[in-house]
């Protein structure tokens, strides 16, 4: 979430940044926001003129009842009790304001970084970086749903049997292979310095709040009603919530966590052969990464993050690409963000693996996630997180890319963890 004074005292800079992003009625939301936050100020400053005038008078009843004034010091108290009536109804009205500030700030996106390229749609988006050879397949190769059953790995009508389209079963080595890419993964984020964390799968409504994922404008988080909780998205959530309300030293910093966990999203309204077999799931594994820096640092970090996901991605030997995103397909809450690519041969064509992302003080700012400066003065920290890796796309790279007519090779980074050479 901006801070209102930045928007107040930024107002065009805000104004360029959602331009940048597409964003409809930008300058009326914003004008709102300020008009909203100068009644805010307006009724803090008439109840702190009523306060300071209560605990005046309060004082002057204390010195007439040591003198023996008892009249004076009535008419004073009654004076008082028509003051606290008043700042009851001024601290209601201010709450009022103050909730409805809140609830236009929610509304409103984070601002892009100047590296962001301007761009509307994901044909926009900048490709940075490319690597690896697209293999040559046999002539009878196939897309990875197509292998799943053939070799018996992953079921995808099992799944739909079970919860519905989206859930799939892995079965023998196939789940051999997930938990091997899922121990891989955490062992490589480990070895980097990140301390591995196994946080709750569901979360409360303050935590979505925190890391921005409420409001659910997309209505793609799945929600248990009855306690008003809900599944996580990914594990960005509830391990950055650990920070939420939070005062670091500065000497805490940076913070380096990963986790693993299983991942939910409704994915409403997706639908179609782009999104077959493993390449849009309803739920998912996924291995994160999440750090907390110094805002001057925190730019390096995101550099350090990008080296630390093509290092997996090498290891595996995939051919990938890595994008900056364009302001008009940025996520809400980031500030920068690179998407990672693998292709996939058989389905010819790019599949999003991973995004990291830099969201600045924006998710800071909801979590009053602060750290004490060299100053000793309180400052909001820069927070950011990546996918290291999510594993369906992952892993329908490597079943096509790494077929033969001979079978599936696993590979060679991958041997230890599986404990097979070969699926077939």
């Amino acid at each position: 979430m901006l801070q209102v004074a930045f928007i107040r005292e930024n107002k065009e800079l805000v104004l360029k940044g959602l331009e940048k992003r597409h964003f409809k009625d930008a300058e009326m939301l914003i004008d709102k926001i300020i008009a909203t936050d100068e009644t805010r100020r307006a009724k803090q400053s008439e109840l702190d003129a009523v306060l300071a005038e209560s605990n005046t008078l309060s004082k002057e009843i204390g010195q007439f009842m040591k003198s023996g004034q008892h009249q004076k010091a009535a008419i004073i108290k009654q004076k008082t009790v028509q003051l606290r009536a008043q700042s009851k109804v001024l601290t209601d009205a201010l709450n009022d304001v103050s909730n409805a500030l809140n609830e236009l700030l929610y509304l409103v996106p984070n601002i892009p970084s100047e590296k962001v390229p301007f761009g509307k749609t994901p044909e926009d988006n900048e490709v940075v970086f490319e690597q690896g050879e697209i293999p040559t397949l046999h002539k009878n190769a196939i897309p990875h749903w197509e292998l799943a059953k053939k070799y018996d790995i992953i079921d995808f009508d099992l799944g739909n049997k079970i919860t519905g389209a989206g859930f799939p079963v892995y079965k023998g080595k196939g789940a051999r292979l997930q938990r091997a890419l899922i121990n891989y993964f955490i062992d490589k984020n480990a070895a980097a310095g990140y301390i591995e964390i196994l946080p709750p799968f569901v979360v409360n409504e303050a935590s979505g709040f925190g890391t921005g994922q409420l409001p659910d404008k997309e209505g793609q988080m799945y929600r248990c009603e009855v306690d008003n909780l809900y599944l996580i998205p990914t594990a960005e959530v509830p391990v950055t919530n650990l920070y939420r309300d939070v005062l670091l030293k500065e000497s805490d910093l940076p913070v380096l966590n990963t986790a693993y966990t299983p991942c939910f999203r409704r994915e409403a309204g997706s639908y179609g052969a782009h999104v077959r077999g493993l390449n849009r799931l309803h739920q998912f594994d996924k291995v994160e990464i999440v750090r907390i820096e110094k805002p001057e640092n925190s730019y390096a970090a995101l550099e350090e993050m990008v080296a630390h996901v093509k290092d997996i991605l090498n290891e595996l030997k995939l051919p990938y690409r890595i994008l900056k995103l364009c302001g008009g397909d940025m996520g809400f809450t980031s500030a920068l963000t690179y998407d990672f690519e693998v292709f996939s041969t058989a389905q010819d064509k790019w599949l999003e693996i991973s995004s990291v992302s830099n969201f600045e003080t924006f998710q800071a700012n909801r979590l009053k996630l602060r750290f004490k400066n060299s100053e000793g003065k309180n400052e909001l920290a820069h927070t950011l997180n990546g996918s290291s890796l999510a594993l369906p796309r992952v892993l329908a790279g490597l079943l096509e890319n790494y077929q033969t007519e001979d079978g599936i090779k696993i590979p060679e980074v991958l041997i230890p963890y599986c404990g097979f050479e070969m699926i077939s």
